[in-house]
């Protein structure tokens, strides 16, 4: 459940959070294979599985999220790649609306394993830092969300009550870590991609649209938010 009187920071991811992650995985699943195996003679299919294939465990290093080194492994301009694909950069239902419901009731952080590069071709698309006290990046702090060194080294140059905030994220493990540094609230997506079906057992309360969010409050009640059907 959500009750406002006890939050006064409210984290969000971005990919898959905040912004529809079809963008990502097309760039990434698509765009960068196809490409990456024009360069080297072979399949798509072959070129994901050689990129990609030794980084997919369910945890990630920071490496797995920067720019420069998909640059280095893959020998493409990357950043351009994000730019082809940038008029699918968009956000999720209700997150703009829920963004500028927030300015002004409590402190709003953008919190992501994006790298600097990447997040500014999507900042020049939407302007999302306007919406924003901080943006954060992982690569600030040369460790992934995933790790207790993210949430430490944040605290240091951001002050918070781990207790008093409310921390959206659409990655378990991410939540995960969260979870055991003691955010006390924490929720996560039912549908990250639009391209993509709606997922199910979810190990973390799950919403869909962040008019929910909005709506529940403005009704003055606590949401009770339903975690997803086999969680």
């Amino acid at each position: 459940m959500i009750d406002w009187t006890q939050i006064d920071t409210v984290m969000l991811d971005m990919d898959g959070c905040l912004l529809d992650l079809h963008y990502d995985n097309r760039l990434w699943n698509e765009l960068v294979p196809a490409r990456y195996g024009q360069a080297q003679g072979i399949s798509a299919e072959e070129a994901r599985r050689l990129l990609y294939g030794h980084l997919l465990g369910e945890r990630r290093d920071l490496e797995f999220y920067c720019i420069d080194f998909w640059t280095r492994r893959t020998g493409l301009d990357i950043i351009a790649l994000h730019h082809e694909l940038a008029h699918l950069v968009d956000y999720r239902p209700g997150a703009a609306a829920f963004l500028d419901w927030l300015r002004g009731r409590v402190r709003t952080l953008l919190v992501t394993n994006a790298h600097r590069t990447s997040l500014a071709v999507k900042e020049r698309c939407l302007g999302l830092g306007k919406r924003l006290d901080r943006v954060f990046s992982s690569h600030d702090f040369g460790a992934p969300k995933e790790s207790g060194a993210f949430w430490s080294r944040l605290s240091g140059v951001e002050r918070f009550d781990p207790a008093r905030t409310l921390f959206i994220d659409d990655t378990q493990t991410v939540l995960d870590a969260a979870s055991n540094y003691g955010i006390g609230h924490l929720l996560t997506i039912i549908q990250p991609d639009s391209g993509r079906s709606p997922r199910a057992d979810l190990a973390y309360p799950a919403f869909n649209d962040f008019n929910e969010l909005i709506e529940a409050a403005s009704l003055g009640r606590t949401l009770r938010v339903p975690r997803t059907e086999g969680s």
